[in-house]
């Protein structure tokens, strides 16, 4: 009996070394949501953002974008990020198939505490969303981690530039998304936001940066940016339908990246 539990035992390993990993769940999309919880967004704001977040990611048309995906799901996380020492996760790993799974994504968003602070540190950020992607059990057909900021500065951690490129290198779009201040003069001074995350933070096929221009418009900035990540960089109808509205495709600066600066004013 002992010789015959040790066979067994033996093939189920021999099994586990030699079949394919096929007990990852398969997806069409990692999504990895990293909201900005720097010193320039007090707690009034968090809750604002994770309530559009929430309101976005129930919405009817990114429940139908993600139906309409090859496998009728997507894998979605929710961080917040703050100094170079300050990232922490909301949410974790969710499948989304529907919209009884988005609702669950968007209760469990609205409730846990703030817990990062602190400067911006944009390029750990980044690492430590391309971390999450890694370390999951979720094998997606494209990996794409979504940026949101107030500003471009990176006061501690590693230069954006060079956490971008490491993201990139390892299959990861990044996309952005574009906030401007609810409380001050909204852009800051001295460049121009969206261009700035055009040249610095985003990267990979199909990147681009997305406008968030006021507190009316933020979940709307969320949605449509949710529907362009879903849908691909392909010419499919919804994302043709998204794009139609207005928002500008160019390449961003020194490689063949796209960006679409988008304002979330303009209605479809």
């Amino acid at each position: 009996m002992k010789g015959a539990k040790s066979y067994e035992l033996s093939i189920c390993f021999w099994l586990a070394m030699v079949l394919p990993a096929s007990a990852q769940t398969q997806v069409d999309l990692e999504l990895v949501l990293l909201a900005d919880a720097t010193g320039s967004i007090d707690d009034a704001e968090i809750r604002f953002q994770r309530q559009g977040y929430a309101q976005a990611i129930t919405d009817p048309t990114v429940i139908a974008a993600i139906e309409s995906t090859a496998y009728g799901r997507i894998a979605v996380t929710y961080a917040e990020w703050g100094h170079a020492g300050s990232q922490h996760v909301v949410v974790d790993w969710t499948l989304i198939d529907g919209a009884g799974s988005a609702a669950a994504f968007a209760d469990a968003l609205v409730g846990p505490p703030r817990l990062a602070y602190g400067g911006n540190a944009i390029g750990a950020a980044l690492l430590f969303g391309k971390g999450l992607i890694e370390g999951n059990d979720i094998d997606g057909l494209r990996r794409i981690i979504d940026l949101s900021a107030d500003s471009a500065a990176n006061s501690s951690g590693p230069p954006i530039e060079i956490a971008r490129d490491e993201v990139v290198a390892a299959g990861i779009a990044i996309n952005g998304l574009a906030v401007l201040c609810r409380h001050c003069s909204g852009r800051p001074i001295g460049y121009d936001l969206e261009a700035a995350f055009a040249e610095r933070v985003i990267g990979g096929p199909g990147s681009f940066v997305i406008t968030a221009d006021s507190p009316e418009t933020f979940a709307e900035a969320v949605r449509r940016k949710l529907v362009l990540e879903i849908a691909g960089p392909d010419n499919s109808p919804s994302r043709a339908g998204i794009l139609a509205t207005g928002s500008a495709v160019r390449p961003a600066p020194s490689a063949n990246w796209r960006r679409a600066t988008q304002s979330a004013q303009n209605s479809e």
